[in-house]
């Protein structure tokens, strides 16, 4: 793949706009507050999506759901989840992202506030849909907004900070989510995240900055030279296109509102989301690879809370959520693979990644032995998987323009949903006929077949060393 035509146009497109856009990114580097408020409110955000899975055996017993179907809530935020990457997360590719961000966050304050009241487990469920729905919007958009503003030689760093802030929102939502439960129950903990969500809506109302049309910041800025800035990106544009016949500019400090994305209409929109997925080999690679990174996510810590509660361990909602903490250790240590792939490393990180997650499932299923196992299988699990997600997400950015990174993340995380969607109702099912070790064996699985894939898909410059020191 790595010597396919269009990937070379591709990387050679990106050289040229890359000396291009130092002319007209007249933005300087985001400043370090920034990228923590877009780490935080990516966390907060994501949050929301996965409070849910340490209470299944709560939710079970208050609506009557048998323990081998409970895995449904799960998938239902999943579903939820896809909704938004069709439908809501490429309109940042249409109208402005702050705008948009803000009445989705609006939204999701008055379906958290739903959910904590479900009379039913149709209304929780349809709750639960949209919250993954509103939860996954606002994240996407965050991370896609966080890239378009920032400079093409940062942009994965960036990314690996904003994807940093999801991984430790998720899994510090497990955390959260035990501990409020067990002091005031799981429809608490949607009451809390109403009212979080509310002060984050007015510290990004007050914080949040307004993108200027070349990708960078819009603040402090006259209007002469936001002209003069417009004119040189028009020049420079034209100048690409009439060399290349490209139908899209290249620049990947090119945001949302460039009149090339703005004259797309809403069915347009969508379908060429679609259309990058049929078309660019960089995300239909790396989305393959996040749909079976996040089925194996997915396995684990859906089914976690099922054994942990139950005898012999009978641990409190709050001593499951506990073991979230250990895999921040995992996230956090993987927070510079951005950094890696800016640099070029994205394939060998993936390869050593799928290596530790592999390894994890062999740990974590002697779980039975000592829960020391399952701590050092959490850490590389969680480890190995956001090396993954932050590599995918820093080479797919690199291969479209900014106009399209909406688009991009929006069909890139749909392969996510679909895995995880998958993930967790297999989990739950395999739990109930084969136990933990099954459950184990499913994850171990996947994973194999992950890194088969990778395997197979390296560009054939980086696979021929491979196999000359495999054959000596």
């Amino acid at each position: 793949m790595g010597d396919h035509p269009e990937a070379s146009a591709v990387e050679g497109s990106a050289d040229e706009s890359s000396r291009g856009s130092a002319a007209v990114h007249l933005a300087a580097r985001l400043p370090r507050l920034l990228v923590l408020l877009f780490a935080i409110a990516a966390g907060l955000s994501v949050a929301n999506v996965y409070y849910a899975q340490p209470l299944l055996d709560a939710l079970a017993l208050e609506f009557g759901i048998a323990d081998a179907s409970i895995g449904i809530v799960v998938t239902a935020t999943q579903v939820g989840c896809a909704l938004a990457l069709v439908f809501v997360v490429p309109l940042g590719d249409l109208i402005d992202r702050r705008r948009l961000i803000l009445m989705q966050l609006a939204c999701l304050v008055l379906v958290l506030a739903g959910v904590a009241l479900s009379p039913s487990p149709h209304w929780m469920l349809v709750g639960m849909l949209a919250v993954g729905l509103l939860g996954t919007a606002m994240t996407q958009g965050l991370i896609a907004y966080a890239a378009s503003v920032a400079g093409p030689t940062e942009r994965g760093s960036v990314v690996g900070a904003a994807q940093s802030g999801v991984v430790i929102g998720l899994l510090l939502a497990r955390t959260v989510s035990g501990s409020v439960a067990d002091l005031a129950g799981w429809r608490a903990v949607f009451g809390t995240a109403g009212v979080l969500a509310v002060l984050m809506w007015a510290v990004l109302y007050y914080v949040l900055p307004v993108a200027s049309k070349d990708g960078g910041l819009n603040a402090a800025r006259s209007k002469s030279e936001t002209s003069k800035a417009g004119a040189l990106k028009a020049a420079s544009t034209s100048s690409r296109e009439s060399a290349s016949g490209a139908s899209l500019p290249a620049s990947p400090t090119t945001s949302a509102s460039t009149p090339v994305a703005a004259r797309l209409g809403y069915l347009t929109l969508i379908t060429s989301t679609f259309g990058l997925i049929a078309r660019d080999r960089v995300l239909q690679t790396r989305g393959m690879l996040a749909l079976l990174m996040f089925a194996a996510f997915n396995i684990f810590w859906t089914a976690l809370v099922l054994p942990l509660s139950a005898p012999p361990y009978s641990l409190s909602h709050t001593q499951v959520g506990a073991f979230g903490l250990v895999g921040v250790i995992g996230a956090l240590a993987a927070a510079r693979a951005g950094h890696w792939a800016d640099r070029g490393a994205g394939q060998r990180t993936t390869g050593i990644a799928l290596g530790l997650m592999l390894l994890s499932w062999l740990l974590m299923a002697g779980m039975a032995h000592s829960l020391w196992w399952l701590v050092i299988g959490i850490v590389l699990l969680d480890l190995g998987g956001q090396a993954i997600h932050v590599t995918n997400q820093s080479m797919i950015f690199s291969a479209q323009s900014g106009d399209a990174h909406s688009r991009m993340v929006a069909g890139y995380m749909l392969f996510y949903a679909i895995g995880s969607g998958l993930g967790a109702i297999a989990s739950t099912a395999v739990f109930a006929v084969a136990g933990w070790v099954g459950v184990c064996l499913l994850g171990a699985g996947v994973t194999l077949a992950a890194l088969a894939f990778w395997g197979i898909t390296l560009p054939r410059k980086m696979r021929a060393p491979a196999e000359a020191r495999a054959a000596r």
